[in-house]
């Protein structure tokens, strides 16, 4: 069975990062650690890789050095049930760091987030395509995702 980790570079702030995460997410938590040796190319003892669990998915955080740092290109959507849960995500992930638009945020290590409620895709899946662009608009206009919003939206005629 192929199993595909993603890997997360960072300048020094991994095993940081790795604890900021696994306090937020259930089911998770840190796997293993690794440190440079002699030969570099960090100071040697210093943390290399942190392999950690979230909710099951494991990642990888690498201290490879400030060369890379995060883009939008990539971000994790964290699919949520409530907006209870949208609330508590959005809240300690963009604590730190900033808030987008759509649902997106940066935490504060740069790393992109989508906290997209499972109602989103019910409103924007919509078969009447009112409906449907009434929420894709009160969307756009929103950073953290209201769902009683854009259910209102697209309801409204």
């Amino acid at each position: 069975m192929s199993k595909i980790t993603p890997w997360l570079w960072f300048d020094t702030q991994g095993e940081e990062a790795a604890e900021f995460y696994t306090s937020i997410f259930p089911n998770s938590k840190i796997l293993d650690v690794t440190r440079y040796g002699q030969a570099g190319p960090r100071p040697e003892g210093t943390v290399m890789t942190v392999t950690f669990m979230l909710d099951g998915q494991e990642y990888v955080a690498l201290n490879g050095g400030p060369e890379f740092t995060f883009s939008e290109a990539i971000s994790l959507q964290v699919s949520c049930g409530s907006q209870g849960e949208v609330d508590e995500y959005w809240s300690r992930l963009s604590d730190g760091g900033q808030e987008g638009s759509c649902g997106w945020l940066k935490d504060r290590y740069g790393l992109s987030w989508q906290i997209i409620p499972a109602a989103l895709g019910e409103v924007l899946g919509d078969p009447d395509s009112g409906r449907s662009q009434r929420a894709m608009r009160a969307m756009l206009a929103m950073k953290k995702i209201d769902i009683e919003e854009l259910r209102r939206a697209a309801d409204q005629a």
